[in-house]
C-alpha cells in the first residue's frame, strides 16, 4: 500500500478557547480511532508554533542558519498524520474525514521513501 501524508494547516496565532477546541481535540481522537481500527495509521504529530522553527540554507558552500519559518504566512503546518491506502481515493477520504472533524485545510499527498 502507498504511503500519504495529510498535512493540517492552521492559522497563525492564538488556539481557540478551551470550550472550541476541546470537543474538536475529542472528535479527533475519535478518528484517530477509526484510522486504526481500519489499519490505516502509520504515524501522527503536532507541531510546535512556526516560531520555534530553524531553517538551514546552503549558501557558498556553507549553511546559512535562520530562525523562524522557510516561509511567512498567515497559516502553517500545525501537524500531520501518515496513513497507508490502496489508492489516492482511499487517501482522500480519510482527508475529508479529517476536514470535517477539525475544520480547518488538510492536504493529502502521496509519499514515497529512498528519493530526495
Amino acid at each position: 500500500m502507498k504511503q500519504y501524508l495529510l498535512s493540517i494547516y492552521q492559522p497563525d496565532g492564538d488556539p481557540p478557547p478551551p470550550e472550541i477546541l476541546e470537543p474538536i481535540m475529542k472528535n479527533l481522537d475519535e478518528l484517530n480511532k477509526e484510522i486504526r481500527q481500519a489499519d490505516a495509521w502509520v504515524f501522527s504529530a503536532g507541531l510546535h508554533s512556526p516560531a520555534t522553527a530553524t531553517v538551514l540554507h546552503p549558501k557558498d558552500g556553507d549553511v546559512l542558519v535562520t530562525d523562524g519559518p522557510y516561509i511567512e504566512g498567515k497559516e502553517h503546518i500545525g501537524g500531520f498524520t501518515v496513513i497507508q491506502a490502496p489508492d489516492l481515493d482511499a487517501a482522500l477520504h480519510w482527508g475529508r474525514r479529517f476536514t470535517e472533524v477539525i475544520g480547518l485545510p488538510i492536504e493529502v499527498r502521496p509519499m514515497h521513501w529512498g528519493h530526495c
